[in-house]
């Protein structure tokens, strides 16, 4: 049986590493389950880590790597963390040194979800409909093959002095509202002012939207899923928050904030909460 499938539980003391991660996060103000919909990470494994029962965790490797995003959207050290893990890991299976890890039928670490075998189901009936799609487009008889050439169809070239005016009316202004639509399911996100009084907290579902109230004084934001909201100022779509899987924290969206930021999707990145000073506004 290999190391990754044995992981023994430890006691959650005072400087363990779950306490740690306990304090850390009620330091922040955040629930535990704010943390499972930032990190992704069902919140009973989050439990477990905070409790020092990495036994009921799949394996070793998730009890490290689990603990290291953990400690990542505390504002934690996430080497010191993992290196934490290791020994209070290393220590438990000293003192149980003997006893073999076992298995049963059924275990969930070894079976596969219902969730992951829908999914598979699922893109094994895409996958036939796509192989039918292309045999019936490519190899069926009775149909052409498409042109080799397509026929170029002249436009009038419009003057600069008839396009600018359209393109002025469309352009958003700093008094127009913003408008956050999220596009991906259960994204957690926080929106506050700039003397940390919470405008809206929670988690929204897929197409959910939110406008910034236009009497909000330095409206910024908090989430761990900055990809998953589209922003239109005034109607105008601007660039999203980030691209990348990661937790931004005291983001500027007003209008003027977000009509100033570059068409290139990194400018998150320098927003991004530091570990040595975790975000807290007021819940």
């Amino acid at each position: 049986m290999e190391e990754d499938d044995i992981v023994e539980g430890t006691g959650a003391g005072a400087d363990s590493v779950g306490s740690r991660l306990r304090v850390a996060r009620e330091k922040a103000g955040l629930e535990i389950a704010q943390v499972a919909a930032e990190t992704r990470i069902p919140q009973r494994h989050l439990q477990s880590i905070e409790e020092g029962k990495f036994s009921t965790l799949p394996s070793r490797t998730y009890a490290i790597g689990f603990s290291r995003t953990f400690a990542r959207a505390v504002g934690l050290d996430e080497h010191e963390i993992m290196a934490q893990v290791r020994e209070e890991l290393a220590a438990g299976a000293s003192d149980d040194r003997g006893v073999a890890a076992r298995f049963e039928p059924g275990d969930p670490a070894r079976v596969p979800d219902r969730g992951l075998a829908w999914f598979a189901l699922l893109a094994t009936l895409l996958l036939l409909a796509g192989v039918y799609a292309f045999y019936q487009s490519y190899f069926a008889p009775g149909i052409d093959p498409a042109p080799l050439r397509e026929e170029s169809v002249p436009v009038a070239a419009a003057s600069p002095a008839t396009i600018s005016p359209v393109l002025e009316a469309v352009q958003p202004t700093v008094s127009d509202p913003v408008v956050f639509t999220n596009e991906v399911d259960g994204t957690w996100v926080r929106f506050y002012d700039g003397e940390g009084e919470r405008l809206f907290e929670g988690i929204m579902a897929r197409g959910d939207t939110f406008t910034i109230p236009a009497d909000a004084v330095n409206p910024q934001i908090r989430t761990g899923r900055p990809y998953a909201f589209a922003i239109t100022v005034g109607g105008k779509s601007v660039p999203r928050l980030s691209e990348k899987d990661e937790t931004v924290s005291d983001v500027p969206v007003t209008a003027t904030a977000l009509l100033a930021r570059p068409p290139a999707s990194t400018a998150a990145s320098s927003q991004v909460s530091s570990p040595s000073a975790p975000a807290s506004p007021p819940t």
